[in-house]
């Protein structure tokens, strides 16, 4: 059983920027996928970014691609996401996730996941 805890999330201005951590405990981190979703009031959990166990690859939801970046760390067992650009529609709470695998050649889906964290609140406004 692994335990996420997500930090990071806040209040920012359109045009600001945060950045998200995610650390892990409890199970092995380093051989695993692992994922960024985000679920707004009233509409379904999305996914916004994704990285391979190794980094090699990386996973963008069309509409924050070039203004996300995910990124890793396996020493320290955390994944990050730094958001930059931030528009009003990027308001949800974010939820840190761990693939079910250690990678996938395609977007992941939430069908790849399995475990979550609790998610922290990133609020823009305009």
């Amino acid at each position: 059983q692994v335990q996420l805890v997500e930090s990071g999330g806040g209040l920012v201005q359109a045009g600001g920027s945060l950045r998200l951590s995610c650390a892990a405990s409890g199970r092995a981190f380093s051989i695993y996928l692992m994922g960024w979703f985000r679920q707004a009031p009233g509409k379904e959990r999305e996914f916004v970014a994704g990285i391979t166990w190794n980094g090699d690859m990386t996973f963008y939801q069309d509409s924050v691609r070039g203004r996300f970046t995910i990124s890793r760390d396996n020493a320290k067992n955390t994944v990050y996401l730094q958001m930059n650009s931030l528009k009003p529609e990027d308001t949800a709470v974010y939820y840190c996730a761990q693939g079910r695998n250690s990678g996938v050649s395609y977007r992941p889906t939430i069908a790849d996941f399995g475990s979550w964290g609790q998610g922290t609140q990133v609020t823009v406004s305009s």
